[in-house]
């Protein structure tokens, strides 16, 4: 059993209708958002998203309460473009459901409140100031003077014909074996995998070094690369120190691979040791399976078969098992 106990209010209270208090398809977020609108002193400017700070009411709650309202014709928006040229959101917030063109000429009877910071007045643009020098076209084609690195595969040949491959080998300052190849190359391993891209800036003088040697023994900056990715882990286990293992994986510079010119058809072929199972033989005679001996002459027989002979044909004949039937005194 339930008692109720009610003082009238004299002073500082709104009217509400039992209908919007007890609407079925509201919220109880959505009913507090309302009427906590419509207790509101008349002209007083407070938006819904203040309404709900104020209340308490979360992001969530006062955007499903807000779409609520919205459903049920409480609240109506609009927007329109007032005095300056500012863009302004109008809310309507009504203690009785209201259709679109109700709310529309309720928001058109109402004047369209400026924001309080004026609109910047429109400048017009000055007067150019020409370029120093004769125009000139854009330029559209051609390769890009400095050599960009690592970051193309096939990179352009320089002046009288030198590549990258021919700069190596003649030892020249710019090649793939100078400190400033090996420098870019340490620059672009944080884009050769994404364990690598916390490698500290104080270890990329060391790492140059250590590239350096891999350059200078021959090896190529493809095959410096390959390397590191073979040596980075393939299971998914983080790399915490990547400067610290690429330490580790060009410490040591292996010899280059040896590319001999010999064609395949004179290299010597290696000779195949004779296996144990080359002396056996398979047994001829009645077995489930296929049986090897060591024979001693040039018999086809194991000596279990010789031994015992089998019966008539070429192979007995496999016994099948009897269908055991019980006796009347066994019953």
């Amino acid at each position: 059993m339930i008692y109720r106990h009610h003082i009238a209010p004299p002073r500082a209270f709104t009217q509400f209708s039992h209908d919007l208090i007890r609407h079925p398809r509201l919220s109880s977020d959505a009913v507090r958002l309302l009427t906590w609108q419509l207790s509101l002193p008349e002209g007083a400017r407070e938006s819904l998203s203040r309404t709900a700070e104020r209340a308490r009411i979360g992001a969530c709650a006062f955007t499903r309460a807000k779409r609520q309202l919205k459903e049920e014709g409480f609240v109506h928006e609009r927007r329109l473009q007032g005095p300056g040229g500012h863009w302004v959101t109008q809310q309507l917030v009504s203690n009785v459901p209201l259709s679109a063109a109700e709310a529309a000429k309720v928001l058109a009877r109402g004047p369209v409140h400026a924001p309080s910071v004026p609109a910047s007045a429109q400048v017009a643009p000055g007067p150019r100031i020409p370029a120093v020098g004769d125009p000139t076209p854009r330029p559209t084609d051609g390769h890009p003077r400095k050599d960009p690195g690592e970051n193309t595969s096939h990179r352009p040949a320089g002046p009288d014909g030198i590549t990258p491959e021919t700069s190596e080998a003649a030892g020249e300052p710019g090649g793939p074996g100078s400190p400033e190849a090996a420098r870019a190359l340490v620059t672009a391993l944080p884009r050769l995998s994404p364990d690598l891209r916390r490698i500290p800036r104080g270890m990329h003088d060391e790492l140059a070094r250590l590239v350096s040697a891999w350059l200078a023994a021959g090896h190529t900056p493809a095959g410096i690369r390959t390397h590191i990715l073979r040596g980075l882990p393939d299971d998914g286990t983080p790399v915490h120190r990547p400067g610290g293992l690429l330490r580790y994986l060009l410490r040591d510079v292996p010899p280059t691979p040896d590319r001999d010119a010999t064609p395949a058809a004179e290299r010597p072929t290696r000779t195949c040791q004779p296996s144990r199972l080359a002396a056996l033989r398979e047994c001829e005679g009645d077995h489930l399976q296929a049986t090897l001996f060591r024979p001693a002459a040039d018999e086809t027989m194991c000596r279990r078969c010789l031994n015992s002979p089998p019966p008539e044909g070429s192979r007995a004949a496999t016994p099948r098992p009897q269908s055991f039937t019980p006796s009347p005194q066994m019953l």
